[in-house]
């Protein structure tokens, strides 16, 4: 019986194995599925939408093949949009009548046919040797949340939720790539495969056991017991001793034929076993019993819908407020800070004041340009502080809906930890132009930064003239350049908090008397301060104050007095800047940069104005007109 079983064993075995790798092979449901369409339309620019991109869940794998340089970049629909403005491209959306991919031309502005018979001009043919417009790529913009690029063909996988579109282009003004296929993964796992084959491979040891423990007792029971002959007086008679050549062959010191067949018979299911077990290894050959994966969908309550009958909704209730955008995602800003403290690198190395205004303007440009000058003529002058490029402490991105936009940060300098960290206030104008550093300051040591609102929210600007504060916005940079020239004599000294102000102690009344007592009784020097031109950026903080920077511009004039004349000090910065290395009868003036960051809080509190970060440099000087 034993052989029987063994055979069913074996047979039932080979049914499971066999079924098994069949899941895996001939049964294997397709692992992926494929959406393309041929765009033929001579676009610059190609958007696939948010339904195209949700036309199956899962991660988007996109493939775009074309004739040159294929770009992709994938940002926030209406950036996108903006981006492109007024220029035609193709938006490639989802029909799910058809379950394919449609594409349609969309223009801003279509022009209407002037001519009868529906004929109409063609347009003159540009030049074939026209340089690409830079300004017409994408690539390299702050919009996008990423980008990639590559020759004639591009594949990457990306995982965006709703309201996020991707762009194609070649450079801009070529046309854009126009094959396109899109496809997200399904679940074509086996989860019974593993157990056929782990359950197959254990039936065919028990079968190989069965033959084995059969074989072992078939030998041992094999034909009948012989009776020896007996001996005188009823003794047993031993058999003749063997000849000593013979004696091998009864002894058996020579080799085992039927123990050599059941030890290859038992090595045989120690290989076959592992083998089919390493074979379904994977996870998708077996069934998960663990729970089911926490989402990592934000933790929003789902919108209870009335039941039928229910008299509690109001007809008349408002609209729900606009979802809140913010300027940037914090992965975003990351990769602008990259791109600016490179930026900053490379041309302060080589004092480029050419192409600074591709990321610096208002405050931070005047300051850098000021220094690149002073550096020309004085090498040993000190360089303004670097730009960290991370780690980003704070992230405070403006709400936006249109430009230009604003995003507050902090980056701190990992490198030396001496160097205070910076904060940052960055601008961008429009949807074409980078963010660019419109302020940047040192923080004070010690600054206790109010709590703000995380980057996936951002911050509402407030308005100049908001009277929910101990001052309007609109007010902190006149208020403070007053208490700079006259200290605790203006009239605004109680609204700011003197405790760690050192811009107050270098370049107010102090400051200034220390400036007059080095000047010669010949000379005379007059101080005042104005408000700089560049506007004021206000963000809400959690405890309804807000977080203001501001700029403040303080001419240092020096004139003689006894009919004499005055001049810069050969080799000092003023000197430097201006160029002007001789006396006048007239006098010289300096003008100091200053970049402030405040924190003002709400009314009703106790607290009062404080400086949180501020920088000051040398940026104009000149004889006096």
């Amino acid at each position: 019986m034993r052989f029987v079983f063994a055979i069913l064993a074996f047979a039932a075995a080979a049914v499971m194995v066999g079924f098994g790798i069949a899941q895996r092979t001939v049964f294997l449901e397709p692992d992926k599925v494929s959406l393309g369409t041929v765009v033929e339309n001579q676009a610059s620019y190609t958007v696939l939408t948010p339904e195209a991109l949700a036309a199956n869940p899962g991660k988007q794998t996109v493939t775009v093949s074309g004739g040159g340089p294929v770009y992709l970049s994938y940002g926030r629909t209406e950036d996108v949009l903006a981006w492109i403005g007024e220029e035609p491209y193709v938006s490639v959306g989802y029909d799910a009548a058809t379950a394919a991919l449609v594409s349609d031309v969309v223009v801003a502005n279509p022009v209407a046919d002037p001519t009868p018979g529906g004929a109409t001009e063609e347009p003159e043919a540009e030049a074939d040797d026209a340089e690409p417009d830079p300004a017409a790529s994408p690539a390299g913009s702050d919009l996008w949340l990423d980008e990639f690029s590559g020759d004639r063909t591009l594949t990457t996988t990306v995982d965006v939720p709703d309201g996020i579109s991707i762009l194609l282009a070649s450079d801009g003004t070529a046309p854009a790539p126009g094959r396109i296929v899109v496809a997200w993964p399904l679940d074509n796992s086996t989860p019974w495969a593993g157990p056929l084959m782990a359950g197959g491979g254990l039936l065919f040891l028990v079968g190989i056991i069965l033959v084995i423990s059969g074989a072992i007792a078939h030998r041992r029971s094999r034909g009948p017991r012989r009776n020896l002959p007996k001996g005188p007086k009823g003794k047993l008679m031993r058999a003749p001793r063997p000849p000593r050549s013979g004696r091998a062959a009864v002894t058996g010191s020579g080799p085992r034929r039927g123990s050599g067949r059941a030890t290859r018979i038992a090595v045989l299911p120690m290989l076959l076993v592992p083998a089919i077990a390493l074979s379904g290894c994977s996870s998708e050959y077996w069934p998960d019993f663990s729970s089911a994966p926490e989402t990592t969908a934000p933790a929003t309550p789902a919108e209870t819908q009335p039941e039928a009958g229910d008299d509690t909704t109001d007809a008349t209730d408002e609209p729900s407020a606009p979802e809140v955008v913010p300027a940037v995602t914090v992965p975003q800003m990351e990769r602008i800070m990259r791109r600016i403290a490179v930026f900053t690198s490379e041309i302060d190395a080589e004092a480029d004041s050419k192409r600074l205004g591709e990321r610096f303007t208002g405050p931070a440009l005047e300051a850098r340009k000021a220094n690149y000058a002073i550096r020309k003529s004085l090498p040993d002058h000190a360089a303004l502080p670097a730009i960290p490029a991370s780690p980003l402490t704070l992230t405070l991105p403006q709400q936006v809906s249109a430009w230009p936009r604003t995003v507050l940060t902090i980056a701190k300098n990992n490198d030396d930890e001496t160097v205070a960290p910076t904060a940052l206030v960055l601008r961008q104008d429009s949807p074409r132009e980078n963010y660019k550093v419109l302020y940047a300051t040192a923080l004070v040591p010690n600054a206790d930064v109010p709590e703000v609102a995380p980057a996936s929210i951002g911050a509402p600007p407030i308005n100049p003239e908001f009277k929910g504060l101990i001052m309007p916005t609109g007010q902190v940079a006149p208020a403070y350049a007053d208490l700079l020239l006259k200290g605790e004599e203006s009239e605004f000294a109680e609204f700011f908090d003197p405790e760690g102000d050192v811009i107050l102690q270098q370049l107010g009344p102090e400051g200034q008397k220390a400036i007059r007592d080095g000047v010669p009784d010949t000379a005379d020097v007059k101080f005042s301060n104005e408000v700089g031109d560049s506007p004021t950026v206000a963000l809400a903080t959690n405890d309804s104050g807000a977080l203001v920077a501001v700029s403040i511009e303080q001419t240092e004039k020096v004139t003689p007095n006894d009919g004499g004349t005055v001049g810069f000090q050969e080799g000092q910065p003023g000197a430097a800047l201006s160029g002007f290395d001789e006396k006048s009868a007239k006098g010289v003036q300096r003008e100091v940069g200053i970049q402030l960051l405040f924190y003002v809080p709400a009314v009703g509190t106790d607290e009062k104005i404080r400086v949180l970060g501020w920088s000051e440099s040398l940026i104009g000087a000149s004889e006096v007109k």
